[in-house]
């Protein structure tokens, strides 16, 4: 029987909400092991002079426990 833990992370880019997303699934990977997907709870851009200068994700990673 498997168990898994969900845990919050906020990434951010200056790209885009995908490679937000992408920066925070590869930061959550190299700590922890067996993550197996991610639901994006929240996405919020950064404004500065009429422009978007940074991207940010809010997400809930899901990751199994070793036995």
């Amino acid at each position: 029987m498997s168990v898994a833990k969900v845990i919050e992370v906020i990434a951010k880019s200056d790209k885009s909400f995908e490679d937000a997303a992408q920066q925070g699934i590869t930061r959550a990977t190299d700590s922890l092991s067996d993550v197996t997907g991610a639901w994006i709870k929240d996405q919020k851009v950064i404004v500065s002079g009429g422009k978007i200068i940074e991207y940010r994700v809010l997400m809930k990673v899901t990751f199994v426990l070793k036995d």
